[in-house]
């Protein structure tokens, strides 16, 4: 990713902060944090710190919706959770969505996807925003700020300001206390 590119994605997540009032401090990595492992090792922090955006699509009789759930490093999503978090109707099914979807319904590449600042493409649905209430068992977390190599820390009570997510219980958890 050339520099300007980087630049104008991690400025859209800083902006996004600053109009709900919270300040985005990107912080610059020199080794990818694409993932929760990769990023908590970069940070040197648990991997439970590390705030996982996961793109889903739900998929019914009237068409195609993205849902990004901010869940914990150290968790792992319930789909059958996420289901009734999101109240799914008849014949409406949900899965992980690709990753040309996620770019769609969030603007951002999958290992950079970030909390807010989202900039769907032309024709997406509109994003539902879910936070597990596990993330709220850690003080300092950490997320993506565009890329995969920009990060920032934020606190679980700014998080889903910031986001606008509903707060909701989807994980199954699988906490470790090692990174």
């Amino acid at each position: 990713m050339d520099q300007a590119k980087r630049a104008a994605f991690v400025e859209r997540v800083v902006a996004a902060g600053r109009a709900v009032g919270i300040i985005v401090t990107p912080h610059a990595m020199a080794e990818t944090t694409a993932t929760a492992a990769q990023a908590a090792a970069a940070l040197n922090v648990q991997v439970g710190q590390i705030v996982k955006s996961l793109v889903f699509t739900v998929e019914g009789a009237d068409g195609v919706r993205g849902v990004l759930a901010l869940v914990s490093g150290a968790d792992r999503v319930d789909l059958n959770a996420l289901g009734t978090a999101l109240n799914l109707e008849t014949g409406e099914h949900v899965r992980r969505a690709t990753a040309d979807e996620a770019r769609a319904f969030t603007g951002f590449v999958i290992g950079g996807i970030p909390p807010l600042g989202h900039d769907p493409l032309p024709g997406a649905a509109p994003l539902t925003l879910l936070a597990d209430r596990g993330l709220a068992a850690w003080g300092e977390l950490w997320a993506a700020c565009g890329t995969h190599l920009d990060v920032f820390p934020i606190s679980y009570s700014d998080l889903l300001r910031a986001a606008g997510a509903r707060e909701v219980a989807i994980s199954e958890s699988r906490r470790e206390s090692t990174r």
